[in-house]
């Protein structure tokens, strides 16, 4: 991930355009007034730097103290490593970027020539005109899938990246897929301590939103992490935990984006049921757009606004994987769905933590793209 000005700063750069044109304010931030925030949680992004595969330096936090912490029950756990210490040599590797580097050239002479370059600015700069729309309560947006290895967790560290640079109010993943979820690794958290599960019980109404983020994972930003689960296999989060910890939690923040289990699973229908927005994300083979076509028939007999409020993100895992991408989004747009492309991105493909400055230019404006269309659908009353 990347503080200060990495989304629409790196989305303008490739599109030729200087910090002057969209809506950047002073210090190439896209809104006035985010200097001041970044000066306060991403400057220690930047202080710390950067270790391998993007991962950040913290201190490490100490245990809360806050009213619900008297009783034994509520005693701090010790964190726990993302990455367990015996792999962590061996999983560390330098990252790679998105698009190599003849493409970057060849996409940089072509809009040179362009005459398309002032509308793709513009595209940008609406994008993140929706992406700062206030809001009054706030949103809950799910990102589930049909079934594993289609992107889910990318996608909703994608999503909340875009939301924590564009906004100005805190945001937070929370993990709802206690399965061994990656969402924690591909954010770049290098320990994690209370769980989904701990916090359901431990968050009270009267609690300020400083003595709720100390049971949480900090990420650049002003966005925060609560894993589901210590990375331990048999650990289960039932659907009345997640209700509770989200019903504590919602108030906090802006936007919270909930990576949640794969679909039929229990926690993953009450998290679509009660979320704003929801993604369903599946390859894009065909048989990932078989079942998906299938899933969106099924949501259909649903209430209306479940999938008036979902939009559908195709992801691409290997390059020119031989679909018609166009017939395909068409096809599924009939479920009364929007429908997303993310392009195959090197950087993505090989695992690890997220580093926006890696991302190929396409992927960052897709990214961008999906998270403003959710949004926008999170808003509406449907």
């Amino acid at each position: 991930m990347s503080g200060g000005d990495g989304w629409q700063g790196d989305v303008l750069r490739d599109l030729g355009a200087g910090p002057q044109q969209g809506v950047q304010g002073s210090g190439g931030y896209p809104y006035p007034g985010q200097e001041q925030q970044a000066g306060h949680q991403g400057g220690q992004w930047h202080q710390a730097g950067h270790q391998h595969q993007g991962q950040y330096q913290r201190q490490e936090q100490p245990a809360p103290v806050a009213s619900g912490l008297n009783s034994p029950s509520h005693a701090a756990p010790h964190a726990q490593s993302v990455v367990d210490e015996g792999l962590a040599g061996v999983v560390r590797s330098k990252p790679q970027h998105g698009e190599s580097f003849a493409a970057r050239a060849v996409r940089t002479v072509r809009r040179t020539l362009s005459s398309s370059a002032a509308r793709e600015v513009a595209e940008v700069t609406h994008t993140a005109a929706v992406l700062q729309q206030p809001v009054t309560t706030g949103r809950q947006i799910a990102v589930t899938s049909i079934r594993g290895g289609s992107g889910k967790s990318t996608v909703a560290a994608l999503l909340g990246t875009a939301y924590a640079h564009y906004r100005q109010d805190p945001v937070l993943f929370l993990e709802a897929d206690p399965a061994l979820g990656s969402l924690p690794l591909r954010l770049g958290a290098q320990t994690r301590r209370w769980t989904t599960n701990e916090i359901a019980d431990i968050v009270k109404p009267d609690m300020s939103l400083l003595d709720v983020t100390g049971y949480l994972v900090q990420l650049p930003n002003n966005a925060w992490l609560l894993p589901a689960s210590k990375g331990e296999i048999g650990v289960m989060l039932g659907s009345r935990a997640y209700e509770r910890a989200v019903v504590a939690l919602r108030r906090y923040f802006g936007v919270m984006v909930v990576d949640c289990e794969t679909l039929p699973a229990e926690v993953a229908r009450v998290a679509l049921a009660a979320s704003h927005g929801r993604v369903l994300t599946a390859p894009a083979t065909p048989e990932g757009v078989t079942s998906t076509y299938a899933v969106l028939q099924w949501m259909q007999k649903l209430p209306r606004q479940v999938i008036a409020g979902t939009v559908v993100v195709l992801t691409e895992l290997v390059p020119h994987q031989g679909l018609d991408l166009d017939q395909v989004v068409r096809q599924l747009k009939t479920a009364g769905v929007s429908v997303q492309v993310l392009p195959y991105d090197r950087h993505l493909a090989a695992g690890g933590p997220v580093r926006t400055e890696f991302l190929a230019a396409p992927t960052r404006e897709a990214a961008a793209r999906i998270a403003a269309d959710v949004f926008q659908l999170s808003q509406k009353r449907h």
